[in-house]
């Protein structure tokens, strides 16, 4: 963490993450308006946390001193920088010290991407989890034998680079399990830069402007001179071309159809009643058919609570079937009013960011950013 002129400090979202993931003790001032705290916030198992609007500020930072402890690290926080780093330094000139203000504000936590190693493949592969802890967002890297796979690519594509650049691997696909609504895929970017394949489900891509490969079952990917095969699994339900994956007969890639503690919505492209049956199918059918000790690596996550051991995020199969709600409402009617009804807010402009999957707007890169900020908001049970 770096020292600025004055004894305030700056914290990069990678050190917050850390901290996060480590369950390290920190108080946080949000400065950002109250509507925009309440609808997304950073959360940690050890974090505190409070909102005190930077207008409230202005004239003293008096009320937000009472509030903030003598003896923690204290983190100031805003959407962009200023605003937290003026609020930090005022807090330091007031005597406080263990002053920190979030470099890059909620945009940079937003963005930043963790990779945690999951496991060992077979032939010396591996698999990781690049966890995006400010959206909920998990893409995955699969290598072996100097190539890699990645699924479900977000539009930072750099972390990508750097890490096959480091470990000496060359990127030859690139997949989404399914068109998203949530972030803007990175996946067709990296892939015509690199020189690899994207692959799409092809049930997903019928209104898509650019030329791509279709992910669909029969089809196997190999990744390492054929050591490592990727499996298609189609499971509709988010969305009519949802589709899983099998890896090293080992992972269960889920996309947005299985979470850790709940499902995906089928709400998202406006067919909620029409893709209810297929969701239910996917889930309490075509999922049962696999073997239970298949390890379920998911797209998405909702609380802070998903995230285990190092910050993994993952299940066995079987005990999702135990624990998961989404995976125990046996009547079926009941299961239709649970992912059509009450659901929590869509995504931001969930809308323009499928618009923009399908190549058919171009943002500009802060449009980007904007469209993509708060929560991911993809499963049935994230209120």
């Amino acid at each position: 963490m770096m020292t600025t002129g004055s004894d305030m400090h700056k914290m990069t979202a990678k050190e917050l993450i850390r901290m996060v993931l480590n369950k390290e003790q920190l108080f946080i001032l949000d400065v950002r308006n109250e509507s925009d705290f309440n609808d997304w916030k950073i959360e940690g198992e050890r974090i505190e946390i409070i909102n005190i609007p930077y207008f409230e500020l202005l004239d003293g930072v008096d009320p937000a001193l009472d509030k903030i402890p003598d003896d923690n690290k204290v983190l100031v926080v805003c959407a962009k920088e200023g605003s937290s780093q003026f609020i930090a330094e005022q807090i330091v000139g007031a005597g406080r010290s263990h002053v920190y203000y979030l470099e890059g504000g909620m945009k940079s936590w937003s963005e930043h991407l963790e990779p945690i190693k999951i496991g060992d493949l077979k032939d010396g592969g591996s698999i990781y989890q690049f966890v995006r802890i400010g959206k909920g967002c998990l893409s995955y890297l699969v290598a072996s034998n100097g190539e890699a796979a990645i699924v479900d690519t977000p539009r930072m594509t750099k972390v990508f680079e750097s890490f096959t650049e480091e470990n000496q691997l060359q990127i030859k696909h690139t997949i989404d399990t399914h068109l998203h609504a949530d972030h803007i895929s990175g996946g067709r970017a990296l892939a015509e830069k690199v020189g690899a394949t994207y692959w799409l489900p092809p049930k997903d891509a019928e209104e898509v402007v650019f030329n791509y490969t279709k992910f669909e079952e029969g089809q196997v990917i190999t990744v390492g001179n054929t050591q490592i095969n990727i499996q298609p699994i189609y499971s509709p339900g988010h969305t009519i071309g949802s589709t899983s994956m099998i890896i090293d007969d080992q992972y269960l890639l889920t996309g947005d159809i299985l979470f850790i503690e709940s499902i995906g919505r089928p709400d998202l492209a406006g067919k909620a009643e029409d893709w209810v049956e297929d969701l239910r199918h996917t889930l309490y059918n075509r999922y049962k058919e696999l073997s239970n000790d298949l390890i379920v690596l998911p797209a998405h996550f909702g609380k802070v609570t998903e995230l285990g051991e190092g910050g993994k995020v993952s299940a066995r199969l079987g005990d999702l079937y135990e624990k998961n709600p989404g995976l125990s409402i046996h009547d079926e009617e009941q299961f239709r009013r649970t992912v059509t009804k009450n659901l929590p807010p869509q995504p931001n402009a969930y809308q323009e960011i499928r618009q923009t999957n399908m190549g058919r707007i171009e943002p500009t890169d802060e449009e980007q950013r904007e469209m993509e900020i708060g929560p991911n908001r993809c499963a049935v049970h994230d209120k």
